[in-house]
């Protein structure tokens, strides 16, 4: 095994201060969660395009610890007539704001949010992105969700999210679940646009545009009319595209999708057009513990009230695998596929024989 040897590096001075003992951390400080959908917090992007800037990211690390008089001349910097030095702004705020958590608010406070917005609109993709990413690290601190939303965001965070770079698409979706986890914001954000792009990158993106999609969209539709927008764009053949591939690292994600929507009747209708029930029984049979719990909600909200998707889901050959998670399954689990297998039982009886279950999961 190679030793990492750590470079010696000289003090630096920027705006007439000396900086030296410098170090880098790129961590963000945004704790992680045990939930399927922790890790849409800060954004994994790259630092800084060329070695030419070491000096630089030296610096904002450093200046993480002290950057009271840095922060202005960097707001300032967000509005100058110079693309080049707008860029550089915004990375090194998005810098600041990623590995500091009190950088967030003095950013926030310094006046940078509404400028962060203009660049969002720009038309220079790369600005877009930086802008996109500094307002995703900035609205990881609570505090600054409220003024990101007032001060116009979700709007061109919208737009970015449908025309921007691989990067800002990801990050505009991650920024938009940030806002969304207000709930007064679920709204406006699915009525100024936002479910079918995420939608669309679900479909599209690559493993993390997938996964930070399914973050957005997850959150967005616990309320009925971005579940009815997200049925309307199709994402219903998405989800049980992905839950049958169990080589795509979404079906745990999309799972949780799925049991939000299916308390839509559209989304139950469409689920079953779509060939869902088939591989819903696939996941019971093979799937992990964790996604078999989740599967036999997800059935359980189907086959309620609902004699014609009992049969199906009984022909499917369901309760053989029911059985069986009644027995090792976790208690949540065993609990869902009881009552499962008796409606299963009584499909006819019209009588129903079931208790009614929440339908999200937590985490």
């Amino acid at each position: 095994m190679e030793t990492e040897i750590q470079p010696v590096y000289k003090p630096y001075t920027y705006m007439g201060r000396t900086f030296s003992n410098l170090s880098i951390n790129n961590d963000s400080s945004s704790s992680s969660t045990s939930s399927a959908f922790s890790d849409c917090n800060s954004d994994r992007s790259g630092e800084f395009p060329s070695a030419s800037s070491q000096s630089r990211r030296l610096l904002i690390a450093c200046a993480s610890e002290n950057s009271d008089d840095l922060i202005p001349q960097l707001v300032a910097d967000l509005e100058s007539s110079s693309i080049d030095e707008q860029k550089q702004a915004a990375m090194e705020i998005r810098l600041l704001a990623k590995n500091k958590s009190e950088n967030r608010i003095k950013i926030a406070k310094a006046g940078a949010i509404k400028p962060l917005i203009n660049l969002i609109s720009s038309s220079d993709p790369q600005l877009v992105e930086y802008g996109v990413t500094a307002i995703l690290n900035l609205s990881l601190c609570d505090e600054n969700k409220d003024i990101i939303a007032s001060s116009g965001a979700i709007k061109p965070l919208v737009r970015a999210l449908k025309i921007g770079t691989s990067t800002a698409k990801e990050n505009a979706a991650c920024a938009l679940f940030r806002l969304s986890q207000i709930d007064e914001n679920k709204a406006p954000i699915g009525r100024l646009g936002a479910v079918p792009p995420l939608v669309k990158l679900l479909e599209t993106g690559n493993s993390r545009g997938r996964k930070d999609a399914s973050t957005a969209l997850y959150s967005l539709c616990s309320i009925k009319e971005n579940k009815i927008r997200a049925v309307q764009a199709g994402i219903m053949k998405i989800l049980i595209e992905l839950m049958a591939d169990f080589n795509s690292n979404m079906v745990d994600k999309s799972a949780f999708v799925v049991s939000v929507l299916v308390s839509l009747p559209e989304a139950k209708s469409a689920l079953v057009d779509e060939g869902g029930i088939p591989v819903l029984v696939e996941i019971i049979e093979v799937g992990s513990p964790r996604q078999k719990e989740i599967v036999a909600s997800i059935l359980l909200q189907i086959c309620q009230d609902n004699v014609m998707y009992c049969t199906m889901v009984s022909r499917e050959g369901a309760i053989p695998p029911l059985i069986a998670l009644t027995q090792s399954g976790t208690s949540r689990a065993k609990q869902k596929a009881e009552a499962l297998i008796e409606i299963l039982r009584q499909p006819r009886s019209g009588k129903g024989a079931v208790r009614t279950f929440d339908s999200e999961m937590s985490f």
